[in-house]
């Protein structure tokens, strides 16, 4: 006979107490046999009495923070996500070489003259004339030149890039965690995309106007999709379990 009070295992895990009561029961453990639920909870199993026995060995008396071990947890990850971003350069440079154009003519203006690529978000709101409001109190004159405007407009949008790390103050470290703000990212990120191709229009194979509007819409549809999608995951991400390892709490 097993004392039903005695701490059980499934048999063919870590063998590893739980900690607390925030675990799932022994038959919840039992039911996961396979798969990777079964080797997701043992690992997440595995750092949690990790955690605690570094809490109950530590000296500091304030505050510990939970956390994966750097070595193997996070360095194995990765060492594998560079090795996979190197490896793709490396096909992409050996595959797809970059073509070398002619050297460049000092006596000849191209025709189309562009920033570098990078720089193409900034270009385009130097495009923003057509939102430069006209005042009819000025005689339908605008406030101020369409170039003024565009500068105004780069000032703006470096000026809202840089608040945002002060307004957001959390400890999430996945998107999941922060469905707006990850949201407010995909906003960005596709803003940025946006208002590049617009710094292009004229290379484009669409309609000038239709690109203006494009250039506005599709952020919001993206950001507003990207809201739903995290929103709709945090049940099944298991965001309870993976939140606890990233969050403040004293010592027990």
């Amino acid at each position: 006979m097993t004392d039903e009070n005695e701490p059980q295992t499934d048999g063919s895990g870590t063998g590893i107490v739980p900690p607390d009561d925030e675990t799932p029961s022994w038959l919840e453990r039992k039911q996961r046999t396979q798969g990777l639920s079964r080797l997701t909870y043992e690992y997440f199993e595995r750092a949690r009495r990790e955690d605690q026995d570094l809490r109950q060995e530590s000296s500091y008396v304030e505050r510990d923070v939970l956390a994966f071990p750097t070595w193997p947890h996070e360095m194995i990850r990765n060492l594998s996500i560079t090795s996979f971003f190197v490896g793709m350069i490396l096909f992409l440079s050996a595959t797809l070489p970059p073509h070398l154009g002619p050297p460049a003519d000092p006596s000849s203006t191209p025709a189309i003259i562009l920033p570098d690529w990078y720089l193409y978000w900034s270009f385009g709101l130097l495009k923003l004339g057509p939102l430069n409001p006209e005042l009819t109190i000025l005689g339908g004159d605008k406030l101020m030149a369409d170039r003024t405007y565009g500068v105004v407009a780069n000032v703006v949008v470096v000026g809202i890039i840089a608040i945002v790390p002060f307004l957001n103050k959390g400890s999430a470290r996945r998107p999941v965690e922060e469905p707006f703000w990850a949201a407010v990212g995909v906003f960005g990120v596709t803003f940025a995309i946006t208002i590049s191709a617009l710094s292009i229009k004229n290379l484009l194979p669409i309609n000038a106007h239709l690109a203006f509007d494009l250039t506005f819409l599709l952020p919001i549809v993206a950001g507003t999709m990207a809201y739903a999608v995290l929103k709709s995951m945090r049940e099944g991400y298991m965001f309870s379990l993976n939140r606890r390892y990233y969050r403040l709490r004293p010592p027990k």
